[in-house]
């Protein structure tokens, strides 16, 4: 019952009134999914079990009720804070369609000077194409977009438009829903029909699915890329706990200083 609810919901309200809505909602399923066999680490809540999410094949166990963050979010709070000095070193930041699980945790982070873009997200600081950014070059430090290419047609110019604002040194975390699998991307703007696209992309919005092939376009751009498998580093304990993906690997991308 609880999962068509969720698949409903997703399917047929505006993002932005989701954003809102999931507020309000908050503060009830944390109640209702009190318990302590899962933890979320981004805020340290624990819960007899998380949320089932996605617009077409819904996962089981994957949305924590009290951060609603998915499992690329956990993993990535966990590398960023185990293995970077995002938290503790001043750095200027830009983020693209910023999570509710990071915004306002990154915004209070003295050490960051915080920007956040979208076409669309209420929390945009500013409303931008990420094909055609009005920021100067070489002005960031770190960039995170995580789910954004996989939406965006033209992704090869918006990799260089990533690159061109990144700083020389500077990095930039660029994940995708991705399918190791697959040795290359595949693309068909013949299907047309939004359910059909939803069940062969995942959601009706995206235009493609990324393989193996990805982090050699990233480098193609220019970036050095470091193919980050963080969930080795975890125990399988801690990969159920946390709700991660063991497969996900995270894309860190590098601006080269020469």
């Amino acid at each position: 019952m609880i999962k068509k609810v969720f698949k409903t919901v997703l399917n047929t309200i505006p993002r932005p009134l989701l954003i809102k809505a999931s507020y309000l909602a908050k503060p009830v399923l944390a109640i209702l999914l009190k318990g302590n066999k899962y933890t979320d680490p981004i805020d340290g809540k624990s819960f007899s079990k998380f949320l089932p999410y996605g617009y077409e094949n819904q996962r089981e166990n994957v949305l924590s009720p009290s951060a609603l963050s998915l499992e690329r979010h956990r993993l990535l709070w966990l590398y960023l804070k185990n293995k970077t000095d995002f938290f503790t070193s001043k750095k200027s930041v830009l983020h693209f369609a910023p999570e509710q699980a990071f915004y306002k945790r990154f915004r209070k982070l003295p050490n960051l000077n915080y920007t956040t873009t979208d076409l669309n997200s209420p929390l945009a600081d500013v409303k931008a194409d990420i094909c055609n950014l009005p920021f100067k070059d070489n002005q960031y430090d770190f960039i995170l977009c995580n789910h954004v290419l996989e939406h965006i047609p033209d992704d090869t110019k918006a990799m260089q438009e990533l690159y061109r604002v990144l700083k020389p040194g500077g990095t930039a975390i660029l994940q995708i829903p991705q399918d190791l699998s697959r040795a290359t991307t595949f693309e068909d703007d013949s299907i047309t029909d939004e359910k059909e696209r939803a069940k062969i992309f995942g959601q009706y919005d995206h235009v493609r699915i990324y393989g193996r092939d990805y982090f050699d376009k990233l480098r193609s751009i220019g970036f050095k890329v470091i193919e980050e498998n963080y969930t080795k580093s975890l125990t399988n304990e801690e990969i159920d706990k946390f709700r991660i993906n063991k497969e996900e690997i995270i894309p860190v991308c590098i601006k080269p200083k020469n």
